[in-house]
C-alpha cells in the first residue's frame, strides 16, 4: 500500500512546478529549443510542464489555441526533442532560453501561455523581459513554495525515478529525447522543488495583463492564488473600480492534473485564454 500511494504521489509531482536552481542564468549555456509552429494571428508561446512535451500538455487544447493565434509550442530544458544543460533547472534560465528563442524567429512580442513549470517561466519572462510579453496566460503555476498544498515537499522526498516506470510520458520522453536519461531529469527535478522559493511580491513588476487559472482542488492553493491576483494588479469591486489588469478564473471539482489532463477542462481553458488574448487591453 506504500508503494502505491508513493506511486500515485509521484504522478502528481509530475505537473507541478519547479523551484529556481542555484545556478544563475548567467552561467548557462544559450539552449536551441526545439518548437513547433501553428495557426496564424497574433503570436502566442506555449509553455509545457514539468516532465511533459508538446504533445503531452497541448494535445487537447491546442487546436481551439490555434483557431485564433499564431501558436509557437517549445519544449524546455532536458524536455522533449530539447537537449539538456549541465546546469540545473531553473525558471530564469529557461525564460531566457524562451528569449532567446523569440529572437531567432524575429517576434519582438508575444503573448505567453504556461501550464505549471511553464507558467512560472512565463512569469519569469514576464519580469526578466518585459518588452517582449503582451499577455501572460498562466495555468496552475505559484510564486512560491509557500503557497503549495501542505505535505507536497514531504511527497517529493520520496520520489524516485523508478516510480514512473510503465508511465506515457516515460515513453514519449525516451522516443523524443536526443540523450534520454530519465533518473537525471527526476533528480533534477527533484532537486529544485525541494529548494525554498518566493517571488509573489516581484509580480507587482509585470506590465503584461495575467489570467491566472487554476482548479479549485489544485497543488497551488485558493490562498496563494488570491495573493499572485492582488500582487498582479488584481482587485475588488470592478463596478466601482473598473476592471483588473489580472483576472482569476477557478474551475469547480478540477485538479492539478485534471485541469489539461481532462479534455473538457483543457477546452474550457482554451476557449478562456483565447477570450482574454483577444479582448481590450485593460486601462
Amino acid at each position: 500500500m506504500k508503494t502505491l500511494a508513493l506511486a500515485g504521489a509521484a504522478l502528481l509531482t509530475l505537473f507541478f512546478t519547479i523551484a529556481p536552481a542555484t545556478v544563475s542564468a548567467e552561467e548557462a549555456e544559450p539552449l536551441e529549443l526545439h518548437h513547433q509552429v501553428y495557426g496564424e494571428g497574433p503570436p502566442l508561446v506555449l509553455l509545457h510542464g514539468a516532465f511533459l512535451t508538446i504533445e503531452t500538455n497541448w494535445s487537447t487544447s491546442l487546436g481551439e489555441l490555434a483557431r485564433s493565434n499564431k501558436i509557437i509550442a517549445v519544449e524546455l530544458q532536458g524536455h522533449g526533442r530539447t537537449a539538456d544543460r549541465a546546469t540545473g533547472l531553473s525558471y530564469e534560465t529557461m525564460a531566457d532560453d524562451v528569449a532567446g528563442l523569440l529572437d531567432k524567429l524575429g517576434v519582438k512580442k508575444a503573448s505567453v501561455m504556461g501550464y505549471s513549470m511553464g507558467g512560472n517561466v512565463a512569469l519569469q519572462l514576464a519580469l526578466r523581459h518585459p518588452d517582449r510579453v503582451e499577455r501572460i496566460v498562466a495555468v496552475s503555476a505559484a510564486a512560491s513554495d509557500k503557497g503549495l498544498a501542505v505535505g507536497h515537499k514531504d511527497m517529493v522526498q520520496h520520489l524516485t525515478a523508478d516510480m514512473f516506470t510503465g508511465a506515457p510520458m516515460v515513453a514519449e520522453y525516451q522516443k523524443r529525447s536526443p540523450k534520454p536519461d530519465f533518473p537525471a531529469l527526476v533528480d533534477k527535478v527533484k532537486r529544485l522543488e525541494l529548494k525554498p522559493f518566493d517571488w509573489t511580491v516581484d509580480l507587482a513588476k509585470v506590465k503584461a495583463p495575467v489570467l491566472l487559472i487554476a482548479g479549485d482542488a489544485d497543488v497551488v492553493t485558493l490562498g496563494h492564488l488570491a495573493d499572485m491576483h492582488a500582487a498582479l494588479g488584481g482587485h475588488a469591486n470592478g463596478d466601482v473600480n473598473g476592471p483588473s489588469r489580472s483576472q482569476l478564473l477557478v474551475l469547480p471539482d478540477t485538479t492539478h492534473m485534471g485541469i489539461l489532463a481532462d479534455p473538457a477542462k483543457a477546452q474550457q481553458v482554451a476557449v478562456a485564454a483565447n477570450a482574454f488574448l483577444s479582448a481590450p487591453a485593460p486601462n
